[in-house]
C-alpha cells in the first residue's frame, strides 16, 4: 500500500479558517440552517414527482415512438436530475440534520442506478479529499487508456483525438455505472489509496437494490408495455445515455476546465498547499448566475462551495459563495468561473485538447503510449 497523502502548508490554513469563520457567522447571524429549506423541499417534490410520472406515462402510457423516445430522454434527465439534487446532498449529510431523512434520500440513489454507499466511498472520501490527483481521485480515472484527464498520464495517439470523441463516452457513463462501476468499485482491494472493509449487509444491499433497478427498468416495462424487445432495447439505451451526459458533462465542466490544477505529490507523497487552497485549484464553477442552471444541477454548478463545505446543503452557496469569493481575493487565491455552461463546456473543450493532441504532438516518439482499448470506467 503507498503513501497516503497529507497537504503540508500550514501556513496556507489561514484562509480556510477565516472562510469557515465567516460563512458560520452568515449562518447564525441570520438564524438560519445550514439544511433544507422551503425552496429545497419545492425542488425535492418537483424533480421526484417529475421522474415518477415519466416513468409512469412511459410504463402506461401506449404513446406513440416518437414521445416515447422524447419521454425517455426526460427520465435520464430527471434520474441525473435527482441525483445532483436530492440524493448528492444527502449522502454528504447536508439535506438534513436529521440522519433518518438523509438515509431516506440517500436510498433513492438506487432507485436511480447507484449504489450510495460506493458512492460515498468513491466521492465523499476519495474523491473530495483527493480531487484531480491522479491515481488517488478515481473521478479522473473516466476511460483509462481513452481519455487523459491529467499530465500525470503517458498520452497516446488515440488520445490526441479525445477532444472529439470524449463526449459520445460520456453518454456510456450512466450504463456503465448501472451494470459495472458500483460492482468493480465495490470488489476492489483499494479506491485510491482507500482501502475498505464492507460490513456484510452491504453486500446484500449491493445486489438487492440493483435487483430491484433491473426489476424496474427491465423487467417491469417488458411484462407491462406492448412493445418488442428491441424497441425496449432503444428506449432504455436512450434513457442511460440522456443520463449519462448531463452526469458526465456536469462533473467534468466543475474539475477539467481551464485554470483548475492536477498536482503531483513530491518526493515524500505530499501536496505542498492546504486541503482548502488545493480545493481552490482544482475545482470551477460555472453559470453561477443563471437560476435554471442552478436549479437542475443542484448547486453542482458552485463546485468550489461544494467542495469547502460538502455539508451545507447546496441551496445556500449562492449566499455563502459571495463570502468564499471575497475571501479567495483577499488572500490572493483564484476563484476559478466560467460565465455560462456554454462557456465552460468550451473550456473544457480545449483541456481535453491540451491533454491529448496538443500534449502527443510535442511529446517525444520514445515516450508516447501504445494505445490500449479499455471499458469506460464511469
Amino acid at each position: 500500500m503507498g503513501k497516503k497523502i497529507k497537504f503540508t502548508n500550514v501556513e496556507q490554513s489561514t484562509f480556510y479558517v477565516t472562510v469557515r469563520k465567516r460563512v458560520d457567522a452568515y449562518f447564525t447571524e441570520n438564524d438560519i440552517s445550514i439544511h433544507a429549506n422551503g425552496a429545497m423541499w419545492f425542488k425535492t417534490i418537483f424533480f421526484l414527482t417529475g421522474l415518477l410520472s415519466i416513468y409512469l406515462l412511459i410504463l402506461l402510457g401506449g404513446f406513440n415512438a416518437t414521445i416515447s423516445i422524447l419521454l425517455c430522454v426526460l427520465l435520464g434527465m430527471f434520474g441525473a436530475f435527482v441525483g445532483f439534487n436530492v440524493c448528492h446532498d444527502a449522502i454528504h449529510k447536508a439535506y438534513s440534520s436529521n440522519a433518518t431523512i438523509n438515509k431516506l434520500f440517500s436510498f433513492i440513489f438506487n432507485l436511480i442506478g447507484a449504489s450510495p454507499y460506493v458512492w460515498n466511498i468513491c466521492h465523499n472520501i476519495v474523491h473530495h479529499t483527493y480531487t484531480n490527483i491522479a491515481g488517488h481521485d478515481e473521478d479522473i480515472d473516466v476511460a483509462p487508456g481513452l481519455i487523459r484527464f491529467s499530465e500525470a498520464e503517458t498520452v497516446s495517439k488515440v488520445q490526441s483525438y479525445q477532444h472529439y470523441y470524449a463526449f459520445v463516452l460520456y453518454s456510456f457513463a450512466m450504463l456503465s455505472w448501472v451494470f459495472r462501476k458500483d460492482y468493480k468499485k465495490f470488489f476492489q482491494k483499494k479506491i485510491g489509496e482507500h482501502v475498505h472493509n464492507h460490513p456484510k449487509i452491504e453486500y446484500f444491499n449491493l445486489f438487492f437494490y440493483k435487483a430491484i433497478y433491473y426489476f424496474l427498468f427491465i423487467v417491469l416495462p417488458l411484462l407491462v408495455m406492448n412493445i418488442s424487445w428491441w424497441q425496449f432495447v432503444i428506449g432504455f439505451l436512450v434513457m442511460q445515455f440522456a443520463q449519462g451526459l448531463v452526469l458526465g458533462l456536469v462533473f467534468q465542466l466543475a474539475h477539467v476546465v481551464e485554470g483548475t490544477s492536477f498536482p503531483f505529490p513530491n518526493d515524500e507523497g505530499n501536496i505542498e498547499e492546504a486541503w482548502a487552497v488545493h480545493q481552490m485549484r482544482t475545482t470551477a464553477n460555472f453559470a453561477v448566475e443563471c437560476k435554471l442552471t442552478g436549479f437542475l444541477c443542484g448547486g453542482l454548478n458552485r463546485q468550489v462551495e461544494h467542495h469547502l463545505f460538502p455539508k451545507i446543503c447546496h441551496i445556500h452557496y449562492p449566499a455563502i459563495g459571495a463570502i468564499v469569493k471575497q475571501t479567495a481575493a483577499e488572500f490572493n487565491l483564484d476563484y476559478i468561473e466560467s460565465s455560462s455552461f456554454g462557456t465552460a463546456l468550451i473550456s473544457h473543450y480545449k483541456t481535453l485538447k491540451r491533454l491529448g493532441r496538443e500534449t502527443y504532438l510535442e511529446t517525444p516518439y520514445i515516450n508516447r503510449q501504445i494505445p490500449v482499448l479499455l471499458v469506460v470506467e464511469k
